[in-house]
């Protein structure tokens, strides 16, 4: 079938702070078709899959995604 490894595709050091960077960022995940609305979807179609080891990934692109 396949093989899932859950890891980031690059690592994160965040060594100053940016807060007016934060806000630009944070504005992208707003909306209806920002990256919270389809973080959101992903987190409720898990609920509906019939298949355990898919809600796993489900959950796991959810979070990953917001």
């Amino acid at each position: 079938m396949f093989e899932y490894q859950k890891k980031l595709q690059f690592p994160v050091n965040i060594k100053n702070p940016n807060p007016k960077f934060a806000q630009i960022i944070s504005e992208q995940y707003g909306g209806p078709d920002g990256e919270l609305g389809a973080s959101l979807r992903y987190l409720s179609q898990r609920f509906s899959m019939p298949y355990p080891e898919l809600k796993g990934l489900l959950t796991d692109i959810g979070t990953e995604d917001k």
